[in-house]
C-alpha cells in the first residue's frame, strides 16, 4: 500500500512540475490532466482502505464495505476535470489561431 501510495503522490508532483516548468501551452493542460489523474487516484486509494465490498444489504456480511459517496464525488470530480481540460483545449485552440506559437513567453511578448 505504501509504494502505490509514493507511485500516486509521484504521479501528481510530476504533474504540478509539468504545469510549472513547461513552456508550452498544450504541455501545461496536460500536466494538470496528469495532477488530477494522480488526485483522484489518491483519493480512491483512500476511500477503499475500509473495505472493497458494494454496500447493498444482505444476510452474509463478508467484510468491510466500500463508502459509495467518494464515488460519487469521484466521478463528479471526471466530469468536471474533463469539461474544464476541454474548454482550456478550445482556448487554446483560440490562441493557436492568432498567434504562430503556443510558448508562453512568445504569446506574452506578442500581447505587449
Amino acid at each position: 500500500m505504501i509504494i502505490l501510495e509514493s507511485f500516486i503522490v509521484a504521479t501528481i508532483l510530476c504533474g504540478f512540475l509539468s504545469m510549472i516548468y513547461k513552456r508550452n501551452l498544450v504541455m501545461k493542460i496536460m500536466g494538470m490532466d496528469v495532477m488530477s489523474t494522480g488526485v483522484i487516484a489518491f483519493y480512491v486509494l483512500i476511500a477503499s482502505r475500509e473495505g472493497l465490498l458494494t454496500p447493498i444489504l444482505s444476510e452474509a456480511h463478508q467484510g468491510g464495505y466500500a463508502d459509495p459517496v467518494p464515488q460519487a464525488v469521484i466521478l463528479t470530480a471526471i466530469v468536471i476535470g474533463f469539461s474544464i481540460q476541454a474548454l482550456m483545449l478550445v482556448g487554446v485552440m483560440k490562441l493557436a489561431k492568432d498567434n504562430p506559437t503556443l510558448e508562453v513567453e512568445e504569446i506574452e511578448k506578442l500581447m505587449n
